[in-house]
């Protein structure tokens, strides 16, 4: 085929998330050219197991991979082309009362999405299933609407359908550059010529990241090598569900009626650490028996019958494989333009067709179809850059894929990498941390007698009690947080107001002082970022967000500046630490240190003032996500260790304690203070959330978003954001479904425990297609399924603690 002079969207890679993205492209009536280095599929995808599963954590990514499940039920009959689909139903096994905890707090999470997981004893899931030994298990999960395809199949029929739709695709066609000029994407370079496209798309699977890194976009994945083997055929029926053993680590399906049996064991290979060679088509590594072995001595005693079987083949592909388990979507922030689908950590087709939707959605109209954080390219930060560290961190997520995902549970690999200069005070002084984007956070802090470590489980953890200690500290006398994580921003111009008048749905037309905290809104009215803006002079602002928000926050503020509009953005995170002091006697230890005056006429709640302690020169902001009187301290790193023993010598009297970020979450539970990533996001709009007091709908000013959000105060709301309490007993995570009157109107997306009030606290949408008032979430009986347990749960819209904020205040 003769190649193009242009195309308006070029795609690179033919497996199924190349060609999935083609295909809705094209569905669109767009002009696309996928261009493939050697034969669709050849890559990772022609050798992938095709095991096709549903259910995630996350909302929105279950409704991703239910879509590529709707997609492949259709898709044969649509192109006459066989896909191998099967909608056989997947099997989840559990053999220890912690790992069935797991799996009913999972069924519990699939009712919260609309899902049928039914849960089995040993007996029926071996009726399903007759195949194996269920001496050691506990019970089952069903999901009947899980199944398996052949991915070269299920890719070949994409295929057909975008050229059926108009889209060109092209193999033996490598790319040999991406061209740029001035910063910004031209289109490509390939032996027939220069292709010139507004939009590239990067799905080229394990080589994504050394393509995109030759023009300055970092994509954190890696080669992991992964096997599975294939048996001789010795009657398993062809309707046999796919079965996932987590607690030894193997999964199973049908295939020509054997079995393939692979899994993910804890001490994984990886592959190409010095680049992925090419070519590399259609090829495969030697078989490692070696290394397979630990996972055949574990399947073994579970599906007896494979120790007189022939094995046909074991194979060993390599795939790419993300820092966190998750794939990768969405525009790079370092270059317009260039969209990034890949890393799909051996459910590439599982998530192919619904990917590949979203992709192409992105594509067309500049952001997806929904939240899809938890896969944004965008969640990546610093630490990512460096392969090294991104294999380190990747070949520990590969081992816990099917390991039990505990609550709060923390990553140990390349640590610790990013340091507060608090780091060893804080360490030596019992501090447990965790990490967030390469980040040291301090969690909690242990005492004498205390185990100095995260002991994980579904009950109450070891560090309940020391974070009830740091909870009623901040709110009995003081506490102090370490929150020098934090990414902070300067946008700075002249006309710095007008722009970020034109980005912040709240007013920052504010003196010089003020502290502004606001929304940032998509044109849906859904709050793309959660922040706080201080004016620090006319012309500048400086912009405080949350740790794991730094690259998505930055690349929302920056690609939203009006063009034309003289105002810069920087990232000033590293220059400044943070310590937050909050309590009923925070002004008391600050004024000890201070000969600022911090009294409430002078200083009052909403302001920063520039104030010094111990020759420190400090922003000091008088703000608070607990819930009491306080301030943040921002102040150059090299003056933290001298300002923090400062704030602690002045606060031995009041009893001030070291505190972490776990009593953070306690206590912004408590205040109903929400979570950008949790209770809110891109789906929710200020009103709905209760936040519709910080939009400036009073004034004329116009800003993204608004049009939005009046249409939606005129429609009125679809799901409006409550509070619920349960006993103290029950242990809430998020996730739980709420049943109002008897009926699912929807889960609870932040859970925990409030020490002051000694009750277990969620906070989720009551939703209702008809419309969602006041007076509909209030004038109900509601319950929370726990475990596939209901419960009896309070409901309010008001803050359970201080919902006057007048603690706050004073």
């Amino acid at each position: 085929m003769t190649l193009p002079s242009s195309s308006k969207i070029i795609i690179i890679g033919g497996g199924i998330v190349g060609c999935a993205t083609a295909y809705h492209l094209a569905q669109m009536g767009l002009e696309v050219l996928l261009l493939e280095k050697a034969a669709l599929t050849s890559g990772s995808t022609w050798h992938a197991a095709g095991l096709v599963g549903q259910l995630r954590s996350n909302a929105n990514i279950t409704q991703l991979l239910g879509y590529s499940i709707s997609l492949y039920d259709r898709l044969e009959e649509e192109t006459g082309q066989a896909t191998g689909w099967k909608m056989n139903g997947g099997l989840r096994l559990a053999c220890n009362e912690e790992r069935w905890t797991e799996v009913k707090r999972q069924a519990t999470t699939a009712h919260s999405f609309g899902l049928d997981m039914q849960l089995l004893t040993p007996k029926e899931a071996q009726d399903l299933w007759p195949l194996m030994d269920i001496s050691d298990i506990v019970g089952a999960a069903f999901l009947p609407t899980d199944g398996q395809a052949s991915p070269s199949d299920i890719t070949q029929a994409l295929a057909r359908g975008a050229r059926i739709g108009g889209a060109k695709l092209v193999e033996n066609t490598p790319v040999l550059e991406i061209l740029t000029e001035r910063g910004k994407m031209t289109g490509v370079r390939t032996a027939q010529g220069n292709i010139a496209c507004e939009k590239l798309v990067l799905c080229c699977g394990q080589w994504t990241r050394e393509l995109a890194a030759t023009i300055g976009v970092t994509v954190p994945l890696v080669s992991i090598q992964h096997q599975y083997m294939i048996t001789e055929a010795f009657g398993v029926p062809s309707n046999l569900p796919t079965l996932r053993d987590p607690d030894r680590l193997t999964y199973y399906k049908e295939e020509v009626g054997g079995l393939v049996m692979g899994g993910y064991e804890p001490n994984g290979i990886p592959w190409a650490l010095d680049g992925v060679p090419d070519p590399f088509d259609y090829q495969l590594l030697d078989s490692n028996f070696d290394h397979f072995e630990q996972l055949m001595e574990l399947s073994l005693p579970r599906v007896p019958d494979l120790e007189r079987v022939g094995i046909r083949q074991l194979l060993n592909g390599p795939e790419s494989f993300t820092p966190d388990g998750s794939f990768i979507l969405g525009e790079a922030p370092e270059m317009a333009n260039v969209f990034v689908g890949a890393g799909f950590n051996a459910f590439g087709i599982a998530a192919g067709g619904g990917a590949g939707m979203a992709l192409a959605e992105w594509v067309a109209k500049g952001e997806p179809p929904y939240d899809l954080w938890p896969v944004d390219i965008r969640r990546f930060g610093r630490p990512h850059a460096d392969t090294d560290w991104v294999r380190t961190r990747t070949l520990e997520a590969y081992g816990k894929h099917y390991t039990i995902a505990w609550p709060s549970e923390e990553h140990d690999s390349g640590r610790p990498c990013r340091r507060s200069p608090l780091y060893d005070r804080l360490k030596s002084a019992g501090a447990v941390f965790g990490e967030k984007l390469g980040w040291e956070r301090p969690n909690w802090f242990a005492e004498a007698g205390e185990e100095v470590r995260d002991i994980y489980t579904f009950k109450r953890p070891n560090w309940h009690g020391p974070v009830g200690r740091e909870h009623m500290a901040a709110r009995e006398t003081a506490a102090l947080f370490d929150q020098t994580s934090f990414a902070k921003f300067i946008l700075k111009g002249g006309d710095a107001e007008a722009a970020l008048s034109w980005i912040a749905a709240n007013r920052v037309d504010k003196p010089v002082g003020s502290i502004i905290y606001t929304q940032m809104l998509n044109e849906r009215g859904g709050i793309e970022c959660d922040l706080t803006c201080v004016r620090t002079a006319l012309d500048e602002y400086y912009i405080v967000t949350g740790t794991g928000f730094a690259t998505h926050d930055f690349d929302w503020i920056r690609r939203n500046i009006p063009k034309g509009l003289n105002a810069q953005l920087v990232d000033v995170t590293s220059s400044n630490a943070v310590l937050s002091l909050f309590g009923p006697r925070a002004r008391d230890i600050l004024s000890a240190c201070t000969r600022a005056d911090v009294g409430n006429e002078a200083f009052p709640f909403g302001r920063a003032h520039r104030i010094g302690i111990s020759g420190c020169p400090v922003l000091a902001l008088r703000i608070t996500y607990v819930g009491e009187l306080g301030w943040e301290l921002h102040l150059p790193t090299e003056f933290a260790q001298t300002v923090y023993d400062a704030l602690h010598a002045a606060g031995n009297h009041f009893n001030l304690r070291n505190a972490g970020y776990r009593a953070i979450e306690t206590l912004r539970l408590e205040k109903g203070y929400r979570a950008w990533g949790a209770d809110i996001g891109p789906d929710h709009t200020p009103d709905e959330a209760g936040l519709g007091w910080s939009v400036k709908m009073k004034t004329d000013t116009d800003f993204k978003g608004r049009s939005a959000v009046q249409a939606q105060r005129e429609n009125g709301l679809k799901k409006m954001l409550a509070t619920f309490t349960t006993d103290g007993d029950v242990i809430l995570s998020g996730r739980e479904t709420i049943y109002r009157n008897g009926k699912r109107c929807g889960w609870l997306s932040s859970g925990g425990f409030g020490h002051t009030l000694g009750k277990s606290i969620g906070i989720g949408y009551v939703r209702h297609p008809e419309g969602v008032t006041r007076d509909h979430v209030l004038s109900a009986d509601y319950e929370l399924e726990v475990g596939t347990q209901r419960v009896q749960a309070d409901v309010t819209l008001a803050p359970l603690y201080d919902p006057k904020m007048e603690r706050v205040k004073i």
